[in-house]
């Protein structure tokens, strides 16, 4: 479960996992994979995946659909992390009919897959299947291009506010509140900052990801990462500098310079709180769980803007698309039907991942994970979602020069406004390359 939540990619072995291990090793195409299904009458649906070792996400819903559809059988096609999307790319520029489903890592990369006409509209399906896209909570809205799905979100995940219980009780301070602006925190780490040196306990803790002052500016959803103007930043720049400035959380240029990992200073308990994703959730319960540390902690609501309301959050998704050149896309649309559905959802909740869909059945399953705290279920409470980069094919390019200036603004080398105004301009210059 941990894994999973952690690495957000991959897969443990499976029966469908070793046969196309086997495949593999034996030379052997999906495609006659698919003549042997016939002759037994089994239809073969081959699904590109990656790390597939690493999680149980997708053989917990490959597995889920097998067992509702007997007459199915799912062939992987794994590649590892750092290989897989320059294997689909050459997979789908070659025009193969495989994969018949496509994993997508990175959602800008869907763009592409899109523009070249590598992946179908799904517009039809969600229509005649009365798909309820409400149920990914504005996720599906945000994966759209040119007005149209191409693909349905699997799962996300969102940034959560996690807090160290025992360091709260023994300063006397009441836990962080569920609906907490961003100036409401500041204040709330300044009051749980003490001690000296080694010592020392920061009343909170960003990690290094120029996602962890960006995602605050983007939070209402008035602006993007691909906004031509990046003033509307300046405010969250404007706090983070601040907190570091006055002692309140560490230093960017300390944590980049000793490679201070997040999970550290936390487990350590070095920080009374944390901003951080909801895969966080399973690495604590595993390293409570292995007796890597013994404090209490809690999970609630990420803070929210002025005049947002709480339970805003941001995040990032794993999209589901299928091959334009699959030889049979009914059935590859029966599997992202059932992946993104309730009924793939339950599947991945089973095994503590946060599924893109979301109603209160699936909430419940994930509060009851063993070592969730009980009093974390507001955290599950999302009423607002905001996707982190949005989708776009100069997404990447533009991400790279935002974090460049991240890195020289929280490092103190550029000013607020000096670092702002270069991002303008050399995100400009990205995109228009």
């Amino acid at each position: 479960m941990t894994a999973s939540m952690a690495a957000g990619c991959g897969s443990s072995s499976s029966t469908a996992d070793s046969k196309a291990a086997d495949t593999t090793a034996a030379g052997e195409s999906t495609e006659e994979k698919k003549e042997e299904g016939a002759s037994d009458g089994k239809k073969t649906l081959s699904i590109s995946v990656w790390d597939n070792d690493a999680t149980p996400q997708f053989t917990a819903v490959a597995e889920a659909f097998m067992a509702a559809n007997p007459d199915v059988t799912i062939e992987f096609i794994d590649a590892p992390s750092s290989e897989y999307n320059n294997k689909v790319t050459v997979m789908l520029a070659g025009g193969d009919s495989e994969p018949d489903v496509i994993f997508v890592k990175d959602t800008e990369n869907q763009v592409s897959m899109k523009e070249k006409g590598q992946i179908l509209n799904l517009d039809e399906y969600i229509k005649k299947d009365a798909i309820d896209l409400g149920m990914y909570q504005g996720v599906a809205e945000q994966l759209q291009m040119d007005g149209s799905n191409y693909t349905l979100p699997f799962r996300k995940d969102w940034y959560m506010l996690f807090y160290n219980k025992d360091l709260f009780d023994k300063a006397g301070v009441e836990y962080p509140s569920a609906d907490m602006t961003w100036d409401e925190y500041e204040e709330l780490a300044k009051q749980m900052t003490s001690g000296e040196g080694s010592s020392k306990v920061y009343g909170t803790h960003n990690h290094t990801w120029q996602a962890l002052v960006s995602n605050w500016a983007v939070q209402d959803g008035k602006n993007t990462l691909m906004s031509e103007d990046y003033s509307f930043m300046k405010p969250a720049y404007e706090q983070a500098v601040r907190m570091q400035d006055e002692g309140i959380m560490q230093s960017y240029a300390n944590l980049k310079t000793g490679s201070i990992h997040y999970i550290s200073v936390f487990e350590q308990q070095q920080c009374a709180m944390l901003p951080m994703g909801s895969w966080f959730i399973g690495t604590l319960i595993q390293d409570k769980e292995a007796g890597k540390f013994d404090f209490n902690w809690g999970v609630t609501t990420i803070p929210h803007p002025e005049g947002v309301e709480a339970g805003a959050t941001v995040g990032s998704t794993t999209p589901v698309a299928i091959n334009a050149k699959s030889d049979d896309p009914d059935l590859a649309w029966e599997f992202v039907k059932f992946a993104t559905g309730e009924e793939g959802a339950m599947a991945l909740a089973d095994n503590g991942i946060f599924p893109a869909a979301s109603t209160d059945a699936i909430n419940e399953k994930l509060a009851a994970i063993p070592g969730f705290p009980e009093d974390g279920t507001d955290a599950l409470n999302i009423t607002s979602w905001v996707l982190d980069r949005p989708i776009d094919a100069k997404m990447a390019a533009v991400r790279k020069v935002l974090e460049e200036e991240h890195d020289l603004i929280m490092i103190g080398e550029e000013d607020i406004d000096t670092g702002i105004a270069n991002m303008n301009q050399r995100a400009k210059e990205a995109r228009e390359d």
